[in-house]
């Protein structure tokens, strides 16, 4: 396959020892319908052979697969290696593969058909299938929507205040986001300082970002597969029993984010210190969280 001197949407997909699905993420890349796009894959360290198999797409992709990585092929997270991928990226657009993730044919085709319709949006978001049906035994795949209405633009900071971790409403997958690549440099792409077990809140840093500054679509459209798996960051945080550990990290880089941007939105302000107040008075919330797990009891016994 021969590159194009300039590539409408660069995909990046940071990986690190996927070794079991990295190629059908890729393929799943070769055969979209849409054809202007290069893949630029980051390698975060890996030890296994998904090293290899990323260095052989490459080699057979010339110059529309990309090969990168750290210097010393060191280990620096997920968003580092995302931010990297995003400081080589040609493309006007900017879409993310996770590297268990696969994508449905039509996926870049239909996004950048709803791009250039919605040109006020710097950033689009649609419905993920998580999918549990890849493993055996298979299990049935549920559609998640983003929350909130579908179909539609929102301004700032609507999704701030209706979408996780404030809101109620599911928010997107990385592999269903399609984004401008001027916004994604104006906003300094991801937040490397979520690293470790604190990469399970880095994409919500991340589009949080958007969330306070950009101009949204939401689409209720569902092209991205999301692999259910065992040994998954959230699995791995909510075992270690660490989850609240991590939500209060995001939670202090968001205040300090707003702070530092002077980014004042009331309703934002409330509900982030809401979600802080849990925090701040950790004997309230012992109790509150006790008395719930006792009324359940009692209303199991009856």
């Amino acid at each position: 396959m021969c590159a194009l001197l300039t590539p409408e949407v660069s995909v990046i997909t940071a990986f690190f020892n996927e070794e079991r699905f990295l190629s059908e993420a890729i393929e799943s890349v070769i055969n979209q319908e849409y054809t202007n796009w290069e893949l630029i894959l980051i390698d975060d360290g890996s030890s296994d052979s998904s090293t290899m198999i990323a260095r052989f797409y490459a080699n057979a992709y010339e110059g529309k697969i990309i090969y990168i990585e750290h210097e010393g092929h060191a280990n620096k997270s997920t968003a580092a290696s995302r931010n990297l991928g995003i400081s080589k990226a040609r493309g006007e657009l900017v879409a993310f593969l996770d590297a268990d993730d696969v994508w449905e044919p039509a996926k870049l085709l239909k996004q950048i058909k709803l791009m250039r319709t919605h040109k006020q949006a710097a950033m689009l978001l649609e419905a993920s299938d998580y999918w549990y049906s890849w493993d055996v035994p298979p299990r049935q795949d549920i559609i998640v929507q983003v929350g909130g209405e579908k179909d539609r633009v929102y301004e700032t900071p609507e999704l701030a205040e209706t979408l996780y971790p404030l809101g109620k409403g599911a928010a997107p997958c990385p592999s269903a986001i399609m984004v401008k690549r001027e916004a994604l440099i104006r906003l300094g792409g991801f937040e490397s300082m979520f690293t470790g077990k604190y990469q399970l809140y880095e994409d919500q840093a991340f589009l949080m970002k958007f969330y306070l500054n950009e101009t949204i679509y939401v689409s209720s459209q569902c092209n991205n597969k999301y692999r259910q798996r065992t040994g998954s960051c959230v699995q791995w945080v909510r075992k270690e029993g660490s989850y609240h550990v991590v939500r209060k990290y995001f939670l202090n880089w968001m205040d300090l984010y707003m702070q530092h941007h002077n980014i004042r939105y009331s309703k934002v302000q409330r509900l982030l210190s809401r979600a802080m107040d849990q925090y701040r008075r950790p004997v309230l919330y012992f109790m509150r969280s006790s008395l719930s797990k006792i009324q359940k009891k009692v209303l199991q016994v009856k």
